[in-house]
C-alpha cells in the first residue's frame, strides 16, 4: 500500500465512522428492494402528496365515528389526515377521497383524539409537530361531529416549545387529561397536559422534558399499560412510561438489527384488536412492518408484513403510519391500517390502506 493510498483509506474510514453517527435517511434506493415478512395488499390509496419528486406525504391518523358526521357536503363514517410536510393537512375520506385541505404549513406528524368539549360542544382534536419558521411546535385543530352544512376540520392554536424542528407527535390519555408529546429531529422529548382556557383557546402545561438521544420521531401511547413507545431511528424502539415523572427511564423493545427492524425506524401506531392490542412499527430501510402483542407483561414480537403489489401497487420506504381496530366504516368492518408510501407507481408518494384482517391472517394473530 503506498503511502498515498494509506493517506485516501484513512480519510474514507474516518468519513464513515463520522456518518455513522448521523442521521442514515431513507432516499428511495429501496425503490426494488423489500425485506421479508408476510405479504399483504393495499385495498385503497389516496391521490398523490405534493409536487413530483417532493418527499411531502408524511404521517397519517385515521377517526372512525359510530354515527355519520357530515365534512365539507360530505356525509362520512370517519376520515383520515395525512401530512403534506411541504404544505399542511389533507382530510381523505375512507375511500381515499379528498374532503379538505388546509394550507398550513410544514406540518410532519399528526395524532386524534377525543375528550375536549370546547364551547360546551365535545370535539374530535387533531395535532400535528409543526416546522413551520416562526411558529416550530405543535399546530391544533378541531372536528365539531354534531355540526352540518360546511362543517369541517379547523385551526384551533398553536403550542410553542424550545424544539427547533419538531418531529414525531402523539395524543395520549391518563385518566381525564389529555397529553400531547413531541419529539424533536434531534431527540427531544416534550410531553404536555392540554385543556381549554376560559377563551376557548387551548392551554398546554409541560409536565416531562427529557432527552431521547438521538434522531426519533415516531411515537404511540398505550394507555391501558401506561406506556409510550418512540422510535430511535437509528437505535431502535423504546418503552417509556406514560407517566410524565418516569422521566427518561425506558427500556428497550427492539434494537435495530438485520430482519427484523432495519434503519430507519421510523413510524408506530398501536392497534385494539378486541383484548389484544399491537404495536405496529415502520421498518424504513426494507419497507416492512414488524409487529409486537403488547397486552402483556412485556412486547412480544410476532413477525413482520410487507405491503406487496396487487391491484394497487405496493409500499416502499414507508414514513409514518397509522391503524385503528373495531368498525371503521362499512369498508373496514374490524380495522384499517393505513400507512405512507413513499415510491407511488403513478405521481408522487400517497397513503395506502390495508385491512386490519388481511394482516391479521397473514400473521396468524
Amino acid at each position: 500500500m503506498t503511502v498515498r493510498t494509506l493517506i485516501v483509506t484513512v480519510a474514507a474510514a474516518a468519513l464513515l465512522a463520522a456518518c455513522a453517527t448521523r442521521e442514515v435517511d431513507y432516499q428511495g434506493e429501496g425503490e426494488g428492494v423489500v425485506g421479508q415478512g408476510a405479504p399483504v395488499h393495499a385495498v385503497l390509496e389516496t391521490p398523490p402528496v405534493g409536487l413530483p419528486g417532493q418527499d411531502a406525504a408524511d404521517d397519517p391518523a385515521v377517526w372512525a365515528s359510530a354515527t355519520p358526521v357530515h365534512i365539507k357536503g360530505a356525509v362520512v363514517d370517519g376520515f383520515v389526515a395525512g401530512t403534506d410536510k411541504k404544505a399542511g393537512l389533507y382530510i381523505y375520506g375512507l375511500d381515499g377521497a379528498i374532503l379538505q385541505f388546509l394550507p398550513e404549513g410544514l406540518l410532519n406528524n399528526v395524532d386524534v383524539a377525543e375528550g375536549l368539549s370546547v364551547g360546551g360542544r365535545p370535539q374530535v382534536v387533531f395535532g400535528a409537530s409543526d416546522r413551520t419558521p416562526g411558529k416550530t411546535g405543535i399546530a391544533l385543530y378541531l372536528f365539531d361531529p354534531a355540526a352540518t352544512g360546511d362543517n369541517g376540520v379547523r385551526h384551533w392554536g398553536n403550542v410553542a416549545t424550545d424544539v427547533v424542528e419538531p418531529y414525531g407527535f402523539c395524543f395520549a390519555r391518563r385518566g381525564a387529561e389529555l397529553h400531547a408529546i413531541l419529539v424533536g429531529h434531534e431527540g427531544e422529548l416534550r410531553q404536555f397536559v392540554l385543556t381549554v382556557a376560559a377563551d376557548g383557546q387551548p392551554s398546554a402545561r409541560l409536565v416531562r422534558r427529557a432527552e431521547i438521544g438521538s434522531i426519533s420521531e415516531g411515537c404511540a401511547a398505550d394507555e391501558a399499560t401506561d406506556a409510550l413507545y418512540i422510535a430511535e431511528e437509528n437505535v431502535g424502539v423504546w418503552r417509556y412510561g406514560l407517566d410524565p415523572a418516569s422521566g427518561a427511564t425506558r427500556t428497550l423493545v427492539q434494537a435495530i438489527a438485520p430482519g427484523v427492524l432495519v434503519a430507519d425506524a421510523e413510524g408506530l401506531t398501536i392497534i385494539a384488536d378486541g383484548a389484544a392490542r399491537y404495536l405496529i412499527g415502520s421498518s424504513q430501510g426494507d419497507s416492512t412492518f414488524p409487529v409486537w402483542r403488547i397486552d402483556g407483561a412485556a412486547p412480544e414480537y410476532k413477525g413482520r408484513f410487507v405491503v406487496a403489489n396487487g391491484a394497487i401497487d405496493g409500499v416502499t420506504g414507508t414514513d409514518g403510519l397509522d391503524a385503528l381496530g373495531g368498525r371503521v366504516g362499512d369498508r373496514f368492518p374490524e380495522g384499517v391500517v393505513v400507512v405512507q408510501d413513499d415510491v407511488n407507481d403513478v405521481g408522487n408518494q400517497n397513503f395506502k390502506y390495508i385491512d386490519w384482517r388481511d394482516i391479521r391472517t397473514a400473521l396468524s394473530l
